[in-house]
């Protein structure tokens, strides 16, 4: 069939591809180093624990049927081996079929991790993966040009990605309507970055055009993506510009990334198609039957977009294939951070001497800039901004951190940036306490040094310890 394959887009399925890789590489990177304290056998969340309760139809996982934190090091590991081989280009030295095989190898342990991940994996980032990879499977490699169908349904996530999101921000809140939300949000979002604090300094006429540009590339631009070269193209490319714009202005873990990863399914870049055989019938069967299922499997993220009850980040099938998106619904209005201490008083009192937990990513310290940490992952320090929202965010797992801060766990303060104890001296006690963080303006800047200025607010939890 000559209308399968696109030998025009031979250059783009190979970035396409390429920078996959690097991402599954990133997430799993993250597993394998964050894993232990959150989610192993002594973990804040055991994955054991979990699937004792949920059955496997629920949460189809390897670990389903045996875990031990060993087993789940090596599946972590193994699958940023196998990113790095994708990345490196194994695929491209291995026949059709088994460089099929060779990229759903990360689709099946990545998946296994976030069906047992809990609330550590309930990001839309991570079914977005998942659904782009299990696709990216069948793009093919140098044996074939790219399938039709597969870069049509590549471009559908994308616009299911940006029309979701849109969508979300006006019927979720009035700010986005009235093109005010960025007073806020850069000041107010998850995790800033090093240049969120100049972000939220821009004038406020400059925000409200941010608004409205993001409401026409969200709104408008992902219908273009179906449409004749070169105009696809230029739709991809503004996406792709405005995603660079939000990589610089706040850590969005690989959301922005892989966004920019789908827009390459519609980019034309330049290049000479090589001459290849045509597809053998079992792949054109193959990528044809992929294609309808996802086709069928699209109805129910279709009647969520167009429902007034949009819900956001919603994966409707157990293995992820085909799922709903979105983002910042509302916008915070103001900034709390909970900011946990310890003591090694035997009793705490007034003039006890409490010293602070510091966390890589979430603000701290007011004088400590942001890093940009982004497209890495820090787990704990996403779950602390809800924990702030509200303590009901924070109710599964927000004692268990309490607990092993008490018995100075090793694995838990490796997903801090620093302890305020020696290794062999847990503290007596362990507090939170809820404040509000605030950016200074240029003079208080140059005064103080410092980009926050917090104000104590409340008791989030008294004084612990140990039984």
């Amino acid at each position: 069939m000559d209308w399968f394959t696109a030998p025009d887009y031979w250059l783009s399925r190979l970035v396409l591809q390429r920078a996959l890789a690097a991402l599954y590489l990133v997430g799993f990177l993250t597993a394998a180093l964050q894993f232990r304290a959150l989610l192993g056998e002594r973990g804040m969340l055991p994955v054991p624990r979990f699937t004792a309760r949920v059955p496997f139809r629920r949460a189809p996982s390897l670990f389903q049927l045996h875990y031990s934190d060993r087993f789940f090091a090596g599946c972590a590991w193994a699958g940023c081996a196998v990113s790095a081989a994708l990345l490196a280009g194994a695929d491209s030295a291995l026949p059709l079929w088994a460089g099929i095989v060779l990229w759903l190898v990360p689709w099946a342990l990545y998946l296994s991790i976030v069906n047992v991940g809990q609330t550590w994996y309930a990001f839309g980032w991570e079914s977005l993966l998942l659904e782009t990879g299990f696709l990216a499977a069948f793009l093919g490699n140098d044996e074939v040009a790219p399938p039709v169908v597969v870069l049509f349904l590549l471009r559908w996530i994308l616009f299911r990605v940006e029309f979701g999101a849109g969508l979300i921000k006006l019927r979720g809140d009035a700010c986005w309507r009235k093109l005010t939300c960025l007073d806020y949000h850069h000041e107010t979002q998850p995790m800033p970055g090093p240049l969120s604090w100049f972000f939220h300094r821009l004038p406020r006429p400059l925000h409200r055009v941010e608004v409205a540009a993001n409401h026409v590339t969200q709104l408008v631009v992902p219908f273009l993506l179906f449409t004749p070269q070169p105009i696809a193209s230029a739709a991809a490319a503004l996406m792709i510009l405005t995603q660079l714009w939000l990589v610089l202005s706040g850590n969005f873990s690989w959301l922005n990334w892989i966004t920019i990863v789908l827009a390459l399914s519609a980019l034309r870049l330049p290049a000479t198609a090589p001459s290849v055989p045509a597809a053998p019938l079992w792949y054109e069967a193959l990528v044809l039957a992929v294609g309808a299922l996802l086709v069928f499997l699209s109805h129910r993220p279709v009647l969520n977009m167009i429902s007034r009850r949009q819900v956001m980040n919603r994966s409707f099938d157990p293995l992820h294939l085909v799922n709903t998106y979105g983002a910042f619904g509302s916008v915070s209005r103001i900034r709390y951070e909970v900011v946990i201490e310890g003591t090694l008083d035997e009793r705490p009192h007034p003039d006890s001497d409490w010293r602070e937990y510091n966390f890589k990513g979430k603000p701290g310290d007011p004088r400590r800039w942001p890093r940009q940490f982004a497209p890495y992952h820090l787990r704990l320090d996403w779950l602390m901004w809800f924990a702030a929202l509200s303590p009901a965010y924070a109710g599964e797992w927000f004692g268990g951190l309490v607990e092993r801060l008490l018995e100075n766990d090793r694995d838990t303060l490796g997903l801090l940036r620093r302890s305020p104890f020696p290794p062999d001296t847990p503290p007596r006690y362990v507090r939170a306490r809820l404040f509000r963080y605030r950016y200074t303006d240029w003079r208080e800047l140059r005064e103080t040094g410092a980009c926050w200025e917090r104000t104590y607010v409340r008791e989030y939890l008294p004084p612990t310890r140990l039984a």
